[in-house]
């Protein structure tokens, strides 16, 4: 991926980068990450020396057909693992198994603490089943990771690219070695979550929205549907009244018609006696001349 796509796109993108000492040059870290765009996985790699693991979402991996056998080739040769998000607890053991797996190795594991992309590139509440239990079991440290101006250069939804600068602020690794085997403990989980996710706020300059990233996909998506029903709603209606005003109309104009008609009846039915009348004064004025003569 380094060579094929990380070459090209850092001549195509320039993309700028600060804190890159603070990527170790050797040894498991991890990398936690805000999640503005799918292409965050390759931004990030592209600017580092060593490779990044990243998880995906098992969809990239087994959707069939030609275009599912090219996404699923092309993930597997760019390190993508992937990961079944459809338990009720996400990604859950897979992930977590994942990470270590790849920390054990002594690389770098690439994750996304929100557990998918901001809908609005604001900065959500991250999930501690993931990032903490990895961070707690490996005792590996961690990176956090600013991506910045990605979700400009491709929004969901959006397959060509726009050509801008992203920015990438990395900070420095943070130890929580002090919560040592304490994995399982869910208020040690939320605190270090919640630290993590505090760093990626202050280097990203992102405003911080304390619920879930799905959550508000959840709210955005039920208030474009009822914002599409109000419309929908709204247009019934606007056409009910457009009906009721073309009748409206349609009886003013029937109306007016039967109302022309009856005075033209009446004109005539004036101008036919006034005609009987003028005939019957002129035969009885050529009477009254026909009795003179005579």
């Amino acid at each position: 991926m380094k060579f094929s796509i990380g070459g090209p796109l850092k001549l195509a993108f320039r993309p700028w980068v600060e804190g890159l000492e603070n990527i170790p040059a050797d040894g498991p870290a991890i990398l936690a990450s805000n999640h503005l765009s799918f292409s965050d996985s390759f931004f990030l790699p592209a600017v580092l020396d060593r490779k990044v693991t990243f998880i995906a979402k098992a969809e990239y991996f087994t959707t069939p057909g030609v275009k599912g056998r090219m996404t699923a080739a092309f993930f597997k040769g760019v390190g993508q693992l992937p990961v079944d998000r459809s338990g009720a607890r996400g990604a859950g053991e897979a992930a977590v198994r994942s990470g270590i797996d790849v920390l054990e190795r002594g690389e770098l594991f690439g994750i996304y603490p929100e557990g998918t992309r901001s809908p609005d590139g604001r900065l959500y509440r991250g999930k501690p089943g993931g990032l903490a239990r990895v961070a707690l079991a490996s005792g590996a440290p961690v990176v956090p990771v600013a991506m910045i101006d990605t979700e400009k250069i491709q929004p969901p939804g959006k397959v060509m690219p726009k050509l801008m600068r992203p920015g990438i602020r990395i900070g420095r690794p943070l130890d929580f070695s002090r919560y040592h085997g304490m994995e399982h403990d869910r208020f040690v989980l939320r605190a270090v979550t919640d630290e993590v996710m505090y760093e990626i706020m202050k280097l990203s300059g992102q405003e911080y929205v304390d619920i879930y990233a799905t959550a508000a996909k959840r709210q955005i998506a039920d208030a474009a549907k009822a914002q599409k029903q109000a419309l929908k709603e709204a247009q019934k209606e606007a056409q009910k009244e457009a009906d009721q005003a073309r009748k409206d109309a349609e009886r003013v104009r029937t109306d007016a018609q039967t109302e022309t008609d009856r005075a033209r009846e009446r004109a005539e039915q004036e101008q036919t006696g006034q005609q009987q009348t003028g005939q019957q004064q002129s035969g009885q004025e050529r009477d009254a001349k026909e009795e003179s003569s005579s």
